[in-house]
């Protein structure tokens, strides 16, 4: 494969392969950065979630507010609404910071995020949950 930044891992068991010109590991994805479109930092991905049968991720989680860590809460952001910018090396979102924080958020204990969540989750940014 060409083109394919190589990362070795401290474990020597673990693939060597994070990324490719199309595909991220999971653990990359993992505190990238999130901006708006005013270049405002927003928070950073905490994790996605992926639905279990088909494999597609339904959401990311954004961690957002508080203060050095303190007190932040997470944001789900539908996995649509992101978009990658290279030159940033971060995700970008058209959504400004008074959105964000009327959105659905959580604290340390996650919600149940069953149909009536999604609903809440992906109507707050304008997108009908398709699960």
């Amino acid at each position: 494969m060409e083109n394919e930044d190589r990362s070795f891992g401290k474990d020597e068991g673990r693939p060597a392969i994070d990324e490719t010109d199309r595909l991220i590991a999971s653990d990359k994805v993992e505190g990238t950065t999130v901006f708006n479109r005013q270049g405002e930092k927003l928070g950073s991905i905490h994790n996605f979630m992926v639905d279990k049968v088909s494999g597609e991720v339904e959401y990311a989680v954004l961690t957002f507010g508080g203060v050095l860590g303190m007190g932040e809460d997470y944001y789900p952001l539908p996995w649509e609404v992101l978009d990658y910018d290279t030159q940033k090396k971060g995700y970008v979102v058209d959504i400004d910071k008074s959105t964000l924080e009327k959105a659905p958020h959580f604290g340390r204990e996650e919600p149940t995020f069953d149909r009536n969540y999604g609903e809440r989750v992906y109507g707050a940014y304008g997108l009908t949950y398709p699960y």
